[in-house]
């Protein structure tokens, strides 16, 4: 396999942008791709992949290359080069490439994965938090899951064609997708491509959404007709499965802290034709007040420390604080009580993360009931990253009974 010169150029930039200068990975490559509009898909590709591959074996790459945490430009090409010599690549004759110790970087490696930290790629504190909310086993089994490709995974847009027609759709414009059995709307592609150029995005056709986030939606039971309160929206992905599952009939209210974020789901609206949802801006406690007791579904899909969504996210490993982890937990208490209130009697709630800890789950749920007898607990559904094969989530459905 060739490396060439002007995409390896571009994820040095990319990975020191992310590592020196604290931009987002996600966001990274998106500017890394308009980069050269002569790349073909293979080239993108490359430069995608490569840049997350990076990222997410970072720990490791640097114990291999010796650089620890400092992100010159010399150690970047050093990194770079424990990727390319553990992925197969034939080195070219660069000047960054020179003497690059092949035999000791897969020596190294192996000696590595006997050292769990190093192995996953992962913090000291973030494996102590994980042994300690799931047990060794589970950990060990969630982290690896946690450090393969993300699939690409879309939501079929039901308000607007069927699974199988979008499928036919997407295979006219060379897209191959399958079936996810237990995944109603889910198509996963074959081979990951730019699905967002395809004249099945433009005409609203599909989302893209991860397997798991789709079960969240399905899971408050909606009914067309019902009025339902999105309180945690951003910029709408579930709230477009609502209104899909509604049959565009009844009140979505999506709300957010945000106002940017529900700009972006007013566009996507538009494009998916949903036409019964409004969005509402959380500025102060009074917006909340005038919904209280007046919703038949209420969804919350807390912020959280997001562990269960790294496989897309590798940056959020070396993101992350235990701090930022405690103090979440505080917020999802708070917004799971002051939300509860919206619904009404005989109505239901949803809570839901993509966090895999039960300090972020089933822990705030309990503590939730015992102080409040209004309510009661109805199903809970823990998606474990390892045995989905997609992301980590929790979702609790709970029933105002008086």
């Amino acid at each position: 396999m060739r490396l060439h010169r002007n995409l390896v150029f571009t994820v040095i930039d990319s990975i020191k942008l992310i590592f020196n200068e604290g931009e987002y990975a996600d966001k990274v490559v998106q500017k890394a791709l308009k980069r050269d509009a002569r790349w073909g898909a293979r080239d993108r590709k490359f430069v995608a992949e490569t840049i997350y591959e990076m990222v997410r074996w970072k720990r490791l790459y640097n114990e291999i290359a010796g650089t620890k945490s400092h992100y010159s430009t010399e150690n970047v090409w050093k990194n770079f080069a424990v990727f390319a010599v553990l992925k197969g690549y034939n080195l070219p004759d660069w000047n960054q490439l020179q003497g690059v110790p092949k035999r000791r970087i897969k020596g190294k490696f192996d000696e590595l994965q006997k050292i769990r930290i190093f192995k996953e790629s992962i913090p000291d504190w973030l494996d102590e938090l994980g042994i300690k909310e799931l047990g060794e086993s589970n950990w060990v089994n969630e982290v690896t899951a946690l450090n393969k490709q993300a699939d690409v995974v879309l939501r079929t847009n039901t308000l607007k064609t069927t699974k199988a027609n979008l499928q036919k759709r997407l295979a006219e414009e060379g897209i191959e997708t399958i079936f996810i059995d237990g995944y109603t709307d889910a198509l996963k592609l074959v081979e990951r491509a730019n699905v967002f150029r395809t004249k099945c995005f433009k005409e609203g056709l599909f989302e893209v959404q991860d397997a798991s986030s789709q079960l969240v939606a399905d899971f408050l039971e909606v009914k067309p007709g019902m009025r339902v309160i999105d309180t945690c929206a951003g910029a709408g992905g579930k709230t477009l499965h609502l209104a899909s599952l509604m049959e565009n009939k009844g009140q979505i209210t999506a709300c957010d802290i945000y106002e940017s974020k529900l700009k972006k789901l007013k566009i996507r609206t538009r494009r998916s034709g949903a036409f019964n949802i409004t969005t509402k801006v959380i500025k102060s406690s009074k917006v909340m007040k005038k919904m209280k007791n007046t919703a038949d579904r209420v969804l919350i899909d807390a912020p959280c420390s997001g562990i269960g969504v790294l496989k897309r996210n590798p940056d959020s490993k070396w993101k992350l604080q235990p701090e930022f982890i405690e103090n979440i937990k505080k917020t999802q208490a708070e917004i799971l009580e002051n939300y509860a209130a919206l619904v009404k009697n005989g109505g239901q709630l949803v809570y839901a993360t993509c966090s895999i800890l039960p300090s972020e789950n089933e822990n705030q749920v309990t503590n939730f009931l015992k102080n409040h007898p209004e309510f009661e607990f109805i199903k809970e559904n823990k998606v474990s990253a390892y045995k989905s094969g997609f992301d980590g989530f929790y979702m609790a459905l709970l029933k105002r009974v008086k």
